[in-house]
């Protein structure tokens, strides 16, 4: 897969993360898409060295997809757990 479609992926990913995990997020949509790009790629290496598949198999495969919703929703808790102390000025 190219670049583009990994961004398009994970920007879609990311959206998924953030509807199944409502609540107030300390960055915007903004960082919640990069937060998908970043899950995209994560989810995919995550079920290459644990699993020893090549989840990353096309981007209408539903092993990418499920990769990269992992991946985002992994993210966005280590976003939150880090992130969700700090109050707004």
């Amino acid at each position: 897969m190219g670049i583009i479609a990994w961004i398009i992926i994970g920007l879609l990913a990311g959206l998924i993360a953030k509807a199944l995990m409502p609540g107030r997020d300390p960055g915007g949509i903004i960082i919640t898409m990069l937060i998908g790009i970043a899950g995209g790629l994560l989810g995919g290496w995550l079920g290459k060295v644990i699993f020893g598949v090549d989840s990353i198999d096309g981007f209408f495969d539903l092993s990418t997809w499920i990769a990269a919703i992992v991946g985002s929703l992994i993210l966005l808790v280590l976003y939150r757990v880090f992130t969700g102390n700090r109050r707004r000025a």
